[in-house]
């Protein structure tokens, strides 16, 4: 076992081992942070739970560890997040190119959805999302599509959470909500009119990696007035498709 009984560093210094693990690998088991750590499995397991919860560790499918969201954020190395960052700029700009509005990739925080990249045009409407924002799922267009992927267990927590209403069209209602995740899983689009910003419309993609599990979401934000325009519904499709394609690289 990793980890004698005369380990005398601090709890910050096992914390800092168990971060230097990520180091080499973006996915690793409890054993293999232990060993790497050189901790006894059950500290490992125990630092680990509390590090999930705060969200600076995050659980794959496959039941191992990866850095989490909130790391990434607080500039700490974020290896999925900087790749796919870095991965989806091209297919983001030439999305403006053929929408000159608002376009973003975001990620599931927690019950938000957390802007990674953002570009727009000098014409586009004007949003409140910045790369960093953090923004509710249930009201967005990026949040819906990372919501209606997720595990029940987040459908209940958002709905739990007493999801706020910030324009008539935002929807809040659980069965109506759940109606909407169907159809969005249903189409592979997420389509919002004037749920978090007035005047302007949102369609959203999932983007998904090389085993199938979507990751991220791509959007489009536009003024309301263009919504019959057929390129958006196109361009988001196209470019979360793109993505994806280049994730499993």
């Amino acid at each position: 076992m990793s980890g004698g009984g005369g380990d005398e560093r601090s709890v910050a210094q096992k914390l800092f081992a168990i971060a230097e693990a990520f180091s080499a690998r973006e996915e690793l088991t409890l054993t293999q942070i232990a060993a790497a750590a050189n901790l006894p499995v059950s500290t490992a397991h125990r630092m680990l739970a509390s590090w999930t919860e705060w969200g600076g560790l995050e659980r794959a499918d496959s039941g191992a560890y990866r850095v989490g969201i909130k790391l990434w954020r607080l500039g700490a190395r974020r290896t999925t997040a900087e790749r796919l960052r870095a991965i989806a700029r091209p297919y983001l700009e030439d999305l403006l190119e053929s929408t000159e509005e608002n376009v973003h990739i975001a990620v599931r925080d927690g019950l938000g959805a957390v802007y990674l990249e953002r570009i727009s045009s000098p014409n586009a409407v004007r949003v409140i999302s910045d790369v960093g924002t953090r923004l509710p799922l249930h009201a967005t267009g990026v949040g819906l599509v990372l919501l209606a992927h997720a595990p029940i267990e987040l459908f209940d927590e958002v709905v739990a959470s007493k999801p706020r209403q910030y324009l008539p069209n935002t929807i809040t209602d659980p069965k109506a909500l759940r109606r909407r995740l169907a159809e969005i899983r249903a189409t592979g689009l997420s389509r919002s009119v004037e749920e978090m910003t007035p005047g302007a419309f949102s369609m959203a993609a999932p983007v998904v990696d090389a085993h199938g599990e979507v990751v991220a979401a791509v959007s489009i934000i536009a003024h309301v007035e263009r919504l019959a325009e057929p390129q958006f519904a196109l361009g988001v499709r196209m470019a979360a498709r793109g993505i994806s394609g280049a994730l499993g690289r």
